[in-house]
């Protein structure tokens, strides 16, 4: 099991094989251990003997049989399945007192946090199968933003009882979850460390519905994990991880509702699922800023592949926080229908951390409210943030390298802008190959801060152009760019002074749209050519 065999090849690097959890075939049902599935009882402590007993007999599979199940979190164990039946629905306590203060991760950084509902850390060998559902009370816990509400729905979460912050439009749950924020920052400020002394924010350090902290051999496979108080699925550390066939669901308004953040994860496999959530759909972290750089854990040796998003701000995402780095990814046969933006790369200066060797094949999408691909190194927290500046600053540490990413067949139908790059002055994206990419979008491709970038055989079908816009841009290549635009628009225009050699050819686009203009600035002319 625990033996690395290739499974991806043909690349300049190697994807290995990811184990799979060994589990004893012996089985422990929670009604035999004082469970009832009546949607009343409250069965955290059968749930807990029937973990504990599986536990003491060398490991084996616990059964949920159908029924609605009301639990407390529960702390997993090795050699652990926990099988959730069809028809089983888990409902985790809605009462914020179930929930103990412990030391977890979140955002990147080491946290005190509340216990998750599914939670454990050190384990090996570890399962949640089964068709089951896992609902973590989640609208028990986020604040709700009033313009992510219609007026109807609004007016009903103020009369279902919290406190209103009208100066920032946001609903919270209980003033103790509204002055959380100040109340661990004074924490923090004052060094405390002690669990114990976070108990004034509980209401506010809402738990992410699964948290598994260096554990190794872990799989996901068939359930649905849904409404959680934060992100859904949040391995951090582990190693050997498999997602199959799971769904995630938050609704989309739920804040920090991401569904998946492999964190400073080896050797992962997440195929055959699907996403509806309020965040970032698949994401891929390793820490944020000097405590990501301390760990030095990166995310590496990743597959995903024949997955669904159908609502987040990002279908597959790297950052912001991966300070760690990330490398040796691939990305395949993946559909993204209604996402803010399609592959979504993120971070700022302050991170560092270097993001390489990355593959991404055969991509659809629909209906991409921004960019069908963004590169975005200016990224301040939320959606369209950062504007690509022309400051430079110093190398060093905190500063985030991308570079040598490939794209591939790829096809988006209706977005905002088909490509944007928002590099940074003194570390532009480097090496990124955009390969047979076909795209119908308000903007084309909208590049700045980028070297030894490739454009080949792309198609953009845009409302307005240029077709291809560049700045401070140096070696690209531009071949077999077709498309449409309209009447006017320049195929291509550059404009920053240090922009060079830039070379095109094998243009697709009528005559008419062949136009290249070259700003004032731009020094030396004579190295952009067809």
């Amino acid at each position: 099991m625990s033996s690395i065999e290739p499974i991806v090849s043909g690349s300049s690097w190697t994807l290995s094989e990811v184990g799979q959890p060994s589990i004893p075939d012996r089985s422990f049902s929670v009604t035999d251990y004082g469970a009832v599935g009546d949607g009343v009882t409250d069965n955290t402590e059968a749930f807990h003997k029937a973990i504990a007993a599986c536990s003491q007999a060398g490991g084996g599979r616990v059964v949920i049989p159908a029924g609605v199940w009301l639990t407390g979190p529960l702390s997993l164990a090795s050699r652990l399945d926990l099988h959730a039946q069809a028809g089983a629905l888990v409902l985790f306590s809605r009462r914020f007192e179930d929930y103990p203060m412990i030391f977890s991760q979140y955002e990147g950084q080491p946290s005190i946090r509340c216990q998750s509902p599914l939670d454990g850390e050190g384990l090996e060998h570890v399962a949640i199968t089964g068709a089951g559902v896992f609902d973590g009370g989640g609208d028990a816990w986020r604040p709700v933003k009033d313009w992510k509400m219609t007026e109807k729905h609004w007016a009903k979460l103020i009369a279902s009882g919290g406190v209103v912050d009208e100066d920032a439009g946001m609903w919270w749950p209980s003033e103790a979850a509204m002055n959380g924020p100040a109340k661990v920052a004074q924490l923090k400020r004052e060094g405390s460390t002690d669990p114990k002394d976070y108990e004034a924010a509980r209401d506010y350090l809402r738990p992410n519905l699964l948290s598994l902290r260096r554990c190794k051999y872990v799989l996901l496979e068939g359930a649905t994990f849904q409404n959680s108080p934060a992100w859904n699925l949040h391995p951090w550390a582990c190693e050997h991880v498999t997602l199959r066939g799971v769904t995630v669901r938050n609704p989309w308004y739920g804040q920090n509702g991401d569904g998946l953040d492999l964190d400073s994860c080896r050797y992962g496999l997440v195929e055959d699922c699907s996403f509806d959530v309020g965040d970032d759909a698949i994401c891929i972290k390793s820490g944020k800023d000097e405590a990501g750089r301390a760990l030095g854990i990166p995310c590496e040796d990743i597959l995903i592949r024949n997955c669904r998003v159908y609502h987040g701000h990002g279908g597959f995402v790297i950052g912001s926080e991966m300070s760690g780095g990330v490398r040796r990814l691939r990305v395949e046969d993946c559909t993204f229908m209604g996402t803010d933006i399609g592959l979504r790369f993120k971070s700022t200066r302050g991170r560092g951390g270097l993001v390489e060797d990355i593959e991404i094949e055969r991509i659809r999408m629909n209906s991409i409210v921004g960019e069908a691909i963004s590169f975005h190194l200016f990224y301040e927290g939320k959606e369209g943030s950062g504007v690509a500046g022309e400051n430079i600053v110093p190398v060093s540490v905190e500063t985030p390298i991308f570079r040598g990413i490939t794209i591939r067949d790829v096809q988006c139908a209706g977005a905002e802008t088909a490509l944007l790059i928002n590099g940074l002055p003194e570390m532009p994206l480097d090496g990124l190959v955009v390969e047979n990419f076909t795209a119908s979008a308000k903007r084309g491709g909208v590049c700045t801060n980028a070297q030894n970038l490739t454009l080949k055989d792309v198609t953009l079908h845009v409302e307005q152009g240029p077709v291809v816009s560049l700045r401070h841009a140096q070696h690209v290549k531009i071949e077999g760019l077709g498309g449409s635009a309209p009447e006017g628009s320049d195929m291509l225009q550059v404009s920053g002074r240090g922009s060079k050699e830039i070379a095109y050819g094998g243009i697709r686009l009528p005559e008419e749209l062949r136009g290249v203009k070259i700003a004032v600035e731009v020094e030396d002319k004579n190295s952009i050519r067809g």
